[in-house]
């Protein structure tokens, strides 16, 4: 499969870390090319539709007429849902420890949309998983945000 990606000039619209390393350790060729946009979605839209939206608006910010015939785009965004609510980003400390607080002995899911675009195709998928937490002490939260520093991430 990684050899019918040697005839693509592969752009992952992500400054994850995390995405780059898993491309890197793939050992496929790429690169980054963040554009950004307006991450809110329909209220009515399920867990999994709510991550794929919002992986389609990432490669939508590349318009047809942008593509080379070679490029093949990959975006992503991951969400995490307690009890039905969909846990953003911490901004702050007080906002992530909140949000590692909710979480603390509590089962939730974490998604990820993808999106895979060349000029001919397009596929959507979500993959989830089931994340059990065990709890967490005060202490425990603010050595993971001080030495983590969470705020890049969905659900902290």
């Amino acid at each position: 499969m990684l050899r019918n990606l040697d005839k693509y000039d592969i752009v992952l619209a992500s400054a994850s870390p995390r995405r780059h390393a898993l491309l890197k350790e793939l050992g496929i060729d790429f690169r980054v090319e963040v554009r950004p946009v307006d991450e809110a979605y329909p209220a009515d839209l399920s867990e999994e539709e709510i991550a794929i939206f919002l992986s389609q608006l990432k490669a939508d910010s590349f318009s047809e007429e942008s593509f080379a015939n070679n490029e093949l785009i990959i975006t992503a965004d991951t969400i995490v849902c307690l009890d039905g609510r969909v846990l953003g980003k911490p901004t702050t400390h007080e906002d992530a420890f909140k949000i590692l607080s909710v979480l603390s002995g509590k089962k939730h899911r974490v998604i990820t949309g993808m999106c895979i675009k060349t000029i001919e195709r397009q596929l959507n998928f979500a993959v989830n998983t089931d994340v059990y937490f065990k709890d967490l002490s005060a202490d425990e939260i603010n050595y993971y945000i001080e030495h983590y520093k969470p705020f890049d991430k969905a659900g902290a």
